[in-house]
């Protein structure tokens, strides 16, 4: 789990990133969860936007993803999921 500090620091370091992957009408799949787990172990904090179209609760949207990923909530806010994995190999985030 992630304490209120870290996920603060998160939150920082992810306001200036664009999301990359956009949750629609399908809602979450396995081939999803197999790419957002890629791209959180290639950059460990990443933005995904629930489109309006999506028949999901951001809230179902974002817990899938979290247990499908193994990756941390940072935040949901409005319609965009804020997530972060730290990564294997390309580690650079040090959370305080």
């Amino acid at each position: 789990m992630l304490t209120g500090k870290q996920k603060r620091f998160l939150r920082s370091k992810a306001n200036p990133i664009q999301p990359i992957f956009q949750v629609g009408k399908g809602g979450v799949n396995s081939n999803m969860v197999k790419q957002i787990s890629d791209a959180l172990e290639a950059r460990e904090l990443i933005k995904v936007s629930i489109l309006q179209n999506c028949e999901e609760s951001k809230e179902d949207v974002a817990e899938a993803l979290v247990k499908g990923a193994k990756a941390h909530l940072v935040q949901v806010i409005g319609n965009v999921i804020v997530l972060y994995k730290e990564s294997k190999e390309n580690k650079e985030i040090i959370l305080p």
